[in-house]
Parts: C-alpha cells; sequence; structure tokens
C-alpha cells in the first residue's frame, strides 16, 4: 500500500470526498416546484388564495389561462402540480357551501409527489385558515387531487421504467472495461494488433457483442415491466429502443474509454464503479429528484446519460410522450454519445497506431 499512491489516495481521501459530495446533493427536502396556477374566479379568495402558494417558497408559479393549459404544463415538464380555481369559489365559501379546489399533481414522479401534496394541502389550508378564520376552514373547502400518469402512486411505475439505465450501465461500463483491460494485462492486445486487422475494425469488434448484450437486457426489463410488474407503456416501443440504443453506445465507449486509460483490471473495476454505477444510481434521478440539487450539482448531473435516459424512459412509460417533447433530453443524449465515441476511439488509436 505504501508503494502503491494511487491505493492509498483511493483508500484514504475517496471516503471524504464521496461523502462530501454525496451529502451535499442527495436532498430530500423540495422547493421551488414549478406550479400552474389557473383562478377562473378573479374575486378576492381566488387571488389570496393564489398569492398563499406564491409566498411560501416551495412553488414557482406560473399562471394560465385556462385547465387545458394546466394539463398540457403537466404534460410537457414545464409544472410538477396544477391549482385550478373553479368558478363561484367565494360565493360557495361565503354562503357556507362546499368551495372545491383542483389540484393536479404529476404522478410519475411518485418520490415527489407525495411530498408535494403535502405541500399544496398544508399551505392551502394555513392560507385560508389566516384569511377567513380557523372557524370558518374546518368543513367548507375541500381540495379534491388526481395524480396524473401515476393514478396510484405506484413504487414500482416510478422505479422500474429507471432500471433500464441501471443495468445497462452495470452491464456496458464494467463489462467492456474489464474484458479490454484484460487483454491489456495478458499481452493478447499487442498480438492482436500486429494482424491486419485495423484499430477502427477491433473497436467494433469488441463493442458489438457487448452491444447485443446491453440491448437484450433492455428488451428484458422492457418484458418484465410488462408481464410482470403490469406497467404501462404508452409512447412509443421503436422510439424507446432508439434512444436505448444510444445510452447503451454512450456507456460501452466509456467502458472502452476507462480500459484504455487504465489497462489494469482492478483500475478499470474502480472507475467503472466511481464513474458508472454510483453516478447513475445517486445522481441520474434514479432514486433522488436532482432538479432539487444545489446548482452545481444540478448542472453536473447533465453530463451524464443515465439523466436524460431516465427521463426519456418514463416520460414514454407513463406519459406516453412523443419525439417532440422528448426532444431536448434525446438531443443531449445524442451529443453524449457522439462524444464519449469521439473520445474513446480518438485515444484508442492514439495508443495502438505508431
Amino acid at each position: 500500500i505504501v508503494r502503491d499512491p494511487f491505493t492509498m489516495a483511493l483508500a484514504l481521501a475517496m471516503p471524504v470526498v464521496m461523502v462530501l459530495i454525496f451529502g451535499y446533493a442527495i436532498e430530500f427536502n423540495m422547493n421551488h416546484i414549478p406550479l400552474a396556477i389557473f383562478d377562473a374566479d378573479h374575486t378576492e379568495s381566488s387571488r389570496s388564495l393564489s398569492k398563499v402558494f406564491t409566498t411560501s417558497g416551495y412553488f414557482n408559479p406560473q399562471v394560465v389561462q385556462s385547465p387545458a393549459q394546466a394539463v398540457k404544463a403537466l404534460d410537457e415538464g414545464r409544472a410538477r402540480a396544477a391549482l385550478v380555481i373553479p368558478p363561484r369559489f367565494e360565493v360557495d365559501f361565503r354562503q357556507g357551501q362546499q368551495a372545491s379546489v383542483q389540484i393536479l399533481v404529476d404522478g410519475a414522479d411518485n418520490s415527489s409527489a407525495a411530498s408535494i401534496m403535502s405541500y399544496l394541502n398544508g399551505i392551502q389550508r394555513l392560507g385560508m385558515e389566516k384569511k377567513f378564520g380557523k372557524e370558518n376552514v374546518h368543513e367548507p373547502v375541500e381540495v379534491v387531487s388526481r395524480f396524473l400518469f401515476n393514478p396510484e402512486l405506484n413504487s414500482q411505475w416510478f422505479v422500474v421504467p429507471g432500471l433500464a439505465a441501471v443495468i445497462v450501465a452495470i452491464l456496458s461500463i464494467l463489462l467492456t472495461a474489464l474484458t479490454v483491460a484484460r487483454e491489456w494485462e495478458n499481452g493478447s492486445m499487442e498480438l492482436l494488433l500486429s494482424t491486419p486487422v485495423k484499430p477502427f475494425e477491433i473497436i467494433v469488434g469488441k463493442l458489438l457483442p457487448y452491444c447485443v448484450m446491453g440491448f437484450c437486457a433492455v428488451i428484458f426489463v422492457f418484458i418484465m415491466s410488462q408481464f410482470v410488474f403490469k406497467i404501462p407503456f404508452r409512447g412509443s416501443l421503436i422510439l424507446y429502443l432508439f434512444c436505448s440504443l444510444i445510452f447503451l453506445l454512450t456507456y460501452l465507449a466509456q467502458g472502452l474509454l476507462i480500459s484504455v486509460l487504465t489497462r489494469r483490471q482492478q483500475m478499470s473495476m474502480q472507475f467503472a464503479m466511481l464513474s458508472g454505477l454510483l453516478p447513475t444510481i445517486l445522481f441520474s434521478g434514479f432514486v433522488f429528484p436532482n432538479e432539487h440539487m444545489p446548482p452545481f450539482f444540478y448542472y453536473f448531473t447533465m453530463i451524464l446519460p443515465a439523466r436524460w435516459f431516465i427521463q426519456i424512459s418514463r416520460q414514454l412509460y407513463l406519459q406516453g410522450a412523443g419525439i417532440a417533447e422528448i426532444w431536448p433530453e434525446m438531443s443531449m443524449l445524442l451529443l453524449l454519445c457522439f462524444a464519449m465515441l469521439f473520445l474513446a476511439t480518438a485515444k484508442f488509436k492514439k495508443d495502438v497506431e505508431p
């Protein structure tokens, strides 16, 4: 250990670095939640209710002109919840009748839907009590809530669509990095390079088998989601498989790049875990919503392919999104794929060509 500075640094410094990074990045408290507000009553009471949400600090309000626009904001991901105040809200409330307020919540991300609902209900009630008195708000006000895309807030509907990203990341990075690194250690790579085979052909030969294996894993997860977990798939299967292929190639290229840089199985394993598995689970939004991370870590997650693929997967599964809705995420995934393939092939050719 003393003779290996890298191992010593990894053993002593890495735990401290990981605790600092993950301690700041993993955030369960939610704030700045995009909230679409439609007020059809336009009275003092309805404006007071809207003001309660705008001044709470938990929500970023967006005024819309119709309930359809509120639903569209949820469909497009511009809002996580919507508040719809119907006509005659103030009249019904002051007459002692039941005054209904509708709240729409994006249930596709059920890890945060329950928190959003607790904020909405608590803030709404506190605000109405402050405005009209606690004795007047005990019974007349009823909040009617609907969870879109995942009505029962089933955790399996939230977790399983993201599992493909985790499984692909594990398979592609580890297998590619370890296999190529093993050939560097054993000296078989030099023998392979001495043949008439070109470096580009070697890259294709190394990536293609694992691409097939990873694609089979994606299909297996999809079949399990349909027949075992009964998760609805509302989007285009062809579009989903195409995005899966892009995501798979990105991580295969990352595994190849790691193997070329390290050329040792042990180091390849460590780098694969640190750069692939842990960020995929903790930073990609698979478990923890990344939009509530501190600004630095929020923008840092943009270089992780898993973040964009998980968003695409959940939108295609639960929201039935088309290419117009997932185009921003798809563009980022394509950009990262080309960048990683370029880096991996360029480094490989530089190392093997005279």
